[in-house]
């Protein structure tokens, strides 16, 4: 539990409640750090293996003003305690972690119980905290993680089916639509019961891992259409973390290549290349003759040596040109390193807005969810170029060296951060104002 501390009666107190996967961890960390430093004291709330992921990305200097909050779920025999979390969770557990989350419920209302923050903030992929919080005359506003371009297009495809989403640049190929119907069918019948509440006529505040900077019209429509007044918070963009020693050796060989020369090659921390894929891509990238850093992991069970993995002698083929790691690398540094150059990416929503706020063009290559959406999003913006799928869905490795210009939309993002930020702030508090007025 969180440790009591000390502050002003005008503290506001508010409770970060993001899902289970380090994914949203860590956009809702960031929000985190962003709010302590203009005076709230956060609670952030998780299942203990999630917090120790978190605890190692918040300075010392946050130490009294973001206090880490356990929520332990059910214990179910399938689902031991290191599988609190969607990191390295085998796919066919998926749904029994979502139902143990539901079933914490009672656990999650007697941390309000005790805690009485002044607000929650939840996470999009699970409806139910901002009734059990209402319940406790606590305001909830939900955090989404993603952007305003993919939250628009899932809304209108999910409630208005008919309708055709006014951007046409921004659309799903038929394999992506096939892979998506069944995704929105699996998530419909893990929460049936607890849809969004924002339909009862009422605007509804929604913070957005975003900027006006990156999806101004894409905001705009969400306020005009979907009945929502949204509040950037900004780009999910992690602290540069340059004490770990385990990295240096990496960033040292990186530092000896010339400026713009490298191209770091990563697709997240739960998404794994197919057999098939990682052979393209090797051989895509000892084509390009470029300099690279490649992160080949593979699901926990399913382990291989990277020399079995990849093509019969690619590693000797490469040489000094090339690093390629079955463990997780240092991103920010990495991508905010001068001898980077490009970034060949799944286009997750967190990459994707460090790539752009390090000034990195990105060469997409989405794999599954919302994706391919960011991936037009950002061809769209003029920062990517896509790595081009055939019908069936593969990739081919002559698509995949690309050369590409990046404009200033990183210069701009910075120059609006702070502002965006403290606007949100000022909301955050009018928001909770209003509510206790209503009491």
């Amino acid at each position: 539990m969180a440790k009591q501390v000390t502050v002003p009666l005008s503290t506001l107190r508010v409770l970060l409640f993001p899902f289970l996967a380090y994914g949203h961890i860590s956009p809702f960390l960031n929000v985190a750090k962003k709010l302590a430093d203009r005076e709230f004291l956060i609670y952030l709330c998780s299942t203990p293996i999630n917090l120790k992921y978190a605890s190692n990305k918040i300075p010392q200097k946050y130490a009294d003003s973001i206090q880490l909050v356990e929520l332990h779920l059910p214990e179910l025999p399938e689902l031991p305690p290191h599988y609190h979390t969607t990191n390295d969770l085998p796919h066919h557990l998926h749904h029994t972690l979502q139902k143990a989350l539901k079933m914490s419920e009672p656990n999650f209302s007697k941390i309000l119980q005790n805690l009485k923050p002044d607000l929650v903030i939840y996470g999009i992929l699970q409806q139910w905290p901002e009734r059990v919080a209402n319940e406790q005359n606590i305001p909830a506003v939900k955090l989404l993680t993603s952007g305003a371009t993919v939250f628009s297009y899932f809304t209108i495809s999910l409630n208005k089916p008919g309708d055709v989403f006014p951007f046409p640049e921004i659309y799903l190929r038929k394999s992506e639509q096939v892979k998506m119907n069944e995704t929105l069918k699996c998530a419909k019948e893990i929460e049936p019961d607890d849809g969004d509440r924002q339909a009862d006529g009422n605007t509804q505040i929604m913070l957005m891992s975003t900027s006006r900077i990156i999806e101004a019209k894409y905001i705009d429509y969400c306020t005009d259409f979907l009945n929502l007044k949204v509040i950037p918070v900004g780009p999910p963009v992690q602290d540069l973390i340059t004490d770990d020693a385990d990295d240096m050796e990496l960033i040292d060989w990186l530092g000896t290549k010339d400026e713009n020369s490298t191209v770091f090659v990563s697709f997240g921390s739960e998404y794994f290349l197919s057999k098939e894929d990682m052979e393209e891509v090797a051989f895509g990238l000892e084509l390009s003759n470029v300099n690279f850093i490649w992160v080949a992991r593979f699901p926990k069970g399913e382990e291989q040596n990277l020399e079995d993995a990849l093509p019969k002698g690619f590693l000797e083929r490469i040489g000094e040109r090339g690093r390629v790691l079955d463990k997780f690398a240092p991103q920010p540094r990495i991508l905010n390193h001068t001898s980077t150059g490009g970034f060949i990416s799944h286009c997750g929503w967190n990459s994707v807005m460090e790539s752009i706020d390090f000034g990195v063009p990105i060469i997409a290559m989405p794999m599954h969810l919302e994706q391919p959406m960011n991936a037009r999003l950002i061809v769209e913006l003029g920062v990517a170029v896509e790595i081009v799928r055939d019908d069936d869905g593969k990739i081919h490795k002559q698509e995949i060296a690309e050369i590409l210009k990046v404009r200033d939309i990183s210069k701009n993002l910075k120059s609006v951060r702070g502002e965006e930020m403290d606007a949100a702030a000022q909301e955050l508090i009018q928001f909770c104002r209003n509510c206790n007025k209503c009491k």
